[in-house]
């Protein structure tokens, strides 16, 4: 058999595949009602439905049923975004499906909510991503390839391309969690003392929250968000302690976690919190200078491989440089 027969029977079979998971996905979804939806989906329908009617009502005059209607009709994305809308919730419909939780696994939905992406609409987006993915980048690379790669090695760039369409949007996704966990670490110090300069003028533990939302998320970018969440979700129904276990939990900090449990506490059962919040701090910023000369020791020894390189050469020339050359004149000299 030869390699261009054997390249068609791969994509044929492979064509094939992906007809049987799609109907399975299919006739899933098509007999499978659900019967709860998560809470953040739930939230964002609604805003999306009380957005439309205030849009309607706001268009539409007393009495005129009919351009109420043609106003919501117009509210309704066309053209890229509509197209996008749909993708979108196809995504959404695809999540709780067997195909949708091996596509979004739960480490894909904990490194969400690290990037501060807690709705279901951006666990939709991911998936409709990679998917997307691993259709267009094969496409691309084989298209580049055509005339190029012949054969097995053609077979084997598409399915190398498929994979890492499939990957690249997690690959941007661990960069980006990466980058937010280490912001933490940097601000929750910060956190730490402005609660207890908030608590300490007597503002509740509501109110002080809302304060570093509002005027110190220039300072704080990533805890003031995760903060707004919290505070989101506390105002639609959740405890406090339901509210903030999210974060608690997403970004595997142990002194993040001191905090939340000690804010859950005093939501709890009241009390003064500045003693024990200035021990906390004290305690973080000694551990950080700790981590400060673990770093700056590391350094100095990377510096030295470096000075070596680069110094002690020029310092050679400089030095040894005019003896070399007195050297050589007599011996030159000499010779003559």
């Amino acid at each position: 058999m030869q390699a261009h027969q054997l390249f068609a029977l791969a994509l044929a079979l492979a064509a094939l595949a992906l007809l049987l998971v799609a109907g399975l996905v299919l006739a899933r979804v098509a007999a499978q009602r659900r019967t709860e939806r998560t809470l953040g989906h739930a939230l964002d329908e609604r805003a999306l439905q009380a957005a439309a009617l205030t849009a309607a009502a706001a268009r539409a005059t007393d009495g005129a049923p009919a351009a109420s209607k043609t106003a919501v009709r117009a509210a309704r994305p066309r053209g890229f975004k509509g197209l996008f809308e749909h993708l979108v919730h196809v995504g959404i419909r695809w999540l709780d499906t067997p195909f949708g939780r091996q596509v979004v696994a739960e480490e894909d939905r904990r490194l969400l909510e690290q990037c501060g992406f807690v709705d279901t609409r951006t666990r939709g987006l991911f998936l409709v991503s990679r998917l997307l993915g691993a259709l267009a980048v094969p496409v691309v690379a084989g298209t580049l390839a055509r005339g190029q790669v012949e054969g097995t090695r053609y077979v084997v760039l598409v399915v190398i391309a498929m994979m890492a369409g499939f990957m690249l949007p997690k690959i941007l996704l661990k960069r980006r969690a990466g980058k937010r966990r280490r912001r933490v670490v940097d601000e929750l110090p910060l956190l730490v003392d402005l609660l207890r300069l908030l608590q300490g003028v007597g503002l509740s533990l509501d109110q002080s929250l809302q304060v570093m939302v509002n005027d110190f998320r220039s300072v704080l970018p990533v805890l003031s968000n995760e903060l707004e969440i919290a505070q989101r979700q506390f105002a639609t129904g959740r405890t406090r302690e339901q509210s903030l276990n999210r974060l608690a939990s997403s970004y595997d900090n142990e002194d993040l976690r001191a905090v939340i449990r000690l804010l859950v506490q005093v939501d709890r059962h009241g009390g003064a919190v500045q003693e024990p919040l200035k021990q906390f701090g004290d305690r973080l910023r000694e551990t950080r200078r700790a981590m400060l000369r673990e770093r700056i020791g590391r350094l100095a020894v990377k510096m030295t491989g470096v000075m070596i390189v680069t110094l002690l050469p020029a310092l050679m020339i400089v030095t040894a440089g005019p003896g070399v050359l007195a050297v050589t004149r007599s011996f030159h000299s000499v010779h003559q």
